[in-house]
């Protein structure tokens, strides 16, 4: 008969990645649930593809061939951002039909959210995440962790190291007061291993580290960290923070949302008095496990080029935006000097038209975020086809003054450097 199994949901995340890590070092049978399992396939574990907002994920039918031998399971599938229907599905529905579908036998484990009370969809389908684990037909122990670091990052805490390398000031939302108490990822996992373990009680735990310190202090630790030298620090009025979260979120620019500045406006200080009860295991505290290891050159660069990644997704649809309307409006005897010959002018005409309505659709794609890996490539092809074309047609425009098809080089390369930086999991 096979071992029992853990099934780990959103294994593929930040902290799923490393609770799998955990529980393998533990002597778990890992069942790792994610949409892309390329790289926990890799890593060696037993996957299992599921995309929790697909509706057959939503019966337990789906799950039942799947988790008959786990006697535990671990939910970390959550979203920051996304349409009502998502939160729901991968919130509620999904963790919903997992749980009526394991053994009798077995128990779990939910990672939620602290300042999870707001008025926010992030906010509300937590909260209705933990009702559903506290109807379970199982026992469900609901965790709440605050700030989670570890040796690398991803959303949140990528975009503290981003606000740290900044270079001339360090930004802070409001007065910079507000208290965080960071935990580690390995010790979090720890900690959830041990409830897996033993007979935690089920209503909500806050889970954090033993140090609180400031904003202000959170992120010049973390520049210090990475080798930089004291800046001023600068303090963004909240109106002011607050308006930026509405773009991030209006522009898909997550991290940068509502919900992030509304909790670096409050803080992400927890509890830790019912933790310390109840488990064990005993945290680092944040500038233990900050100088644990030292810097590398990834992650300053990581640091620098994460902001970065926005402002050139923006760049390039502005880019887009102009082309197409040029395309789409500027009057044929404008260009038609310059291309004419090779073709017949009307084909030239329609050719710049369809061209230009393509590029609105870039740029619209670019702005909505919309399948960006894909729309890189097509807009590296774009470019290309722009340049040979231009090129078959009129080689002298290589030597037109301001550059001409000579800026499509740099073009390109910013593309595939687009490509890049978009390829996060």
């Amino acid at each position: 008969m096979p071992a029992p199994q853990t099934l780990l949901l959103g294994a593929a995340g930040f902290i799923g990645q490393h609770i799998a890590i955990a529980l393998r070092d533990a002597g778990h049978n890992v069942l790792a649930c994610a949409r892309n399992t390329t790289r926990l396939d890799a890593m060696g574990f037993d996957t299992l593809a599921a995309d929790l907002t697909d509706p057959a994920t939503h019966s337990p039918d789906f799950w039942r061939p799947h988790v008959k031998n786990c006697t535990r399971v671990i939910n970390c599938a959550g979203l920051l951002t996304g349409r009502d229907a998502d939160f729901d599905a991968v919130h509620v529905a999904a963790p919903q039909a997992v749980y009526a579908a394991l053994p009798a036998t077995a128990r779990g484990v939910l990672i939620s959210a602290i300042g999870i009370e707001a008025d926010t969809p992030f906010a509300t389908y937590r909260r209705r995440g933990e009702n559903t684990a506290k109807t379970a037909p199982i026992p469900v122990t609901i965790l709440r962790p605050g700030l989670v670091l570890a040796d690398g990052s991803y959303g949140g805490s990528s975009l503290a190291r981003a606000l740290a390398a900044l270079p001339m000031v360090t930004p802070v939302v409001g007065n910079g007061n507000q208290r965080f108490n960071p935990i580690h990822a390995d010790d979090l996992a720890a900690l959830v291993i041990e409830a897996l373990e033993s007979n935690t009680p089920a209503q909500p735990i806050e889970i954090g580290g033993p140090q609180e310190i400031t904003q202000t202090a959170l992120l010049t630790s973390l520049r210090a960290w990475l080798g930089l030298r004291p800046v001023r620090i600068l303090h963004l009025p909240l109106p002011l923070a607050r308006l930026m979260g509405r773009i991030g979120d209006a522009l898909r620019l997550a991290p940068i949302s509502a919900t992030s500045v509304q909790q670096l406006e409050q803080g992400v200080a927890t509890d830790t008095t019912e933790q310390t009860r109840h488990f064990k295991t005993r945290p680092r505290g944040f500038a233990t496990f900050l100088r644990a290891r030292p810097s590398q050159t990834q992650d300053l660069w990581h640091a620098r080029l994460y902001l970065l990644r926005p402002v050139l997704r923006l760049t390039l649809a502005l880019m887009w935006l102009a082309s197409g309307l040029i395309g789409l409006l500027l009057p044929a005897d404008r260009f038609l000097p310059y291309v004419s010959g090779l073709l017949p002018d009307t084909m030239l005409i329609a050719a710049a038209r369809i061209t230009g309505a393509i590029d609105l659709l870039i740029a619209l794609a670019l702005l909505r975020a919309w399948r960006l890996k894909q729309i890189a490539w097509l807009q590296f092809a774009m470019v290309a086809g722009y340049t040979v074309g231009l090129t078959l047609i009129n080689p002298a425009l290589w030597l037109a003054p301001f550059g001409g098809l000579l800026k499509n080089l740099p073009i390109l390369v910013l593309i595939l450097i687009h490509r890049v930086l978009e390829e996060e999991r």
